[in-house]
């Protein structure tokens, strides 16, 4: 078996870049052939994730939450798709939680050595794909718009200072969304769309499954041209969602869940796939099942 390591060396800090020589020597326990690539730029982990479909039995790569949404989208629209290894060492890791995949180095390459493969649903939206979440609307330009540096220097913390700095007035934007069963036609200022329990960092999702064939919305209505208590009130609804999860009960909460969704809305929204900057105005949401072959941890009893 052969397997390519793909990473992105100014990432977390850089630690990767430190530690390869140790990545390489774990991987080659699994792996007869280990090939090595560094990312040079914005997209080239997606471009070479699609151009080793085929040529290795496996790609293993590091990164965070961006540089999954990168693999995915490389390779979401191929088919006969080699397993799939990760290293997170992103700032936030959503993805590497719902997976219990730790983030220190070592234990992770321990799962890609001993780990079972699983097939995990992905999204796609319009001619794009996602791993986790699809979202708009408040704070949900800062995991995009923060600086890499800023992010290497305070953490989470960084997403926070990005989120104020921007959302705090909070865009108010129509949607219309069309499900299988349900729908929803309301002014909003968040709408996100999961496949998975994580989100920036929060349990949003934690009953949520990655191999269901099944996804939830959450949307967070508000009026147009708020008063002061309307928008308080649209501050205090986005922060208790992310603090008590999608199964919370409250007024201005509607849930929503099926197979694909179309949403209709403005040319000025602009999603956020797997929290990188994605499309703007009108999508279709639907998940691919059992897609994703991933490495998850022997003992991973909830997937």
């Amino acid at each position: 078996m052969n397997c390519i390591f793909i990473y992105n060396p100014v990432g977390g800090k850089g630690k990767i870049a430190k530690k390869l020589d140790l990545i390489v020597s774990e991987l080659k326990q699994k792996y007869d052939e280990v090939e090595v690539y560094a990312t040079k730029c914005a997209g080239d982990m997606a471009r070479m994730a699609r151009e080793s479909v085929g040529k290795y039995d496996a790609i293993v790569f590091a990164g965070g939450d961006g540089s999954f949404n990168e693999v995915v989208e490389g390779i979401g629209g191929l088919d006969n798709l080699p397993e799939l290894g990760y290293i997170p060492s992103g700032t936030v890791n959503d993805i590497a939680h719902t997976l219990k995949i730790p983030t220190n180095i070592k234990k992770a390459l321990k799962i890609i050595r001993t780990g079972r493969t699983e097939k995990l649903d992905c999204m796609k939206v319009n001619d794009h794909y996602a791993m986790y979440v699809v979202a708009a609307g408040a704070f949900t330009s800062a995991t995009y718009a923060t600086p890499q540096a800023q992010k290497n220097h305070m953490g989470r913390i960084a997403y926070g200072f990005e989120g104020i700095k921007h959302n705090l007035k909070f865009q108010i934007f129509e949607i219309d969304c069309q499900g299988e069963k349900t729908s929803a036609h309301t002014d909003s200022v968040l709408i996100t769309v999961m496949n998975s329990r994580f989100v920036a960092g929060f349990g949003l999702n934690k009953k949520a499954s990655l191999q269901d064939g099944k996804l939830e919305v959450a949307i967070i209505r508000q009026k147009k041209n708020p008063n002061f208590f309307r928008k308080c009130g649209a501050l205090f609804a986005v922060a208790r969602l992310f603090l008590f999860g999608y199964r919370i009960k409250m007024k201005r909460l509607i849930k929503m869940e099926g197979s694909a969704f179309d949403i209709q809305t403005s040319e000025d929204v602009t999603w956020t796939f797997d929290g990188e900057k994605g499309q703007s105005g009108n999508v279709h949401i639907e998940v691919i099942p059992r897609k994703i072959n991933m490495i998850v941890p022997q003992k991973l009893k909830k997937i």
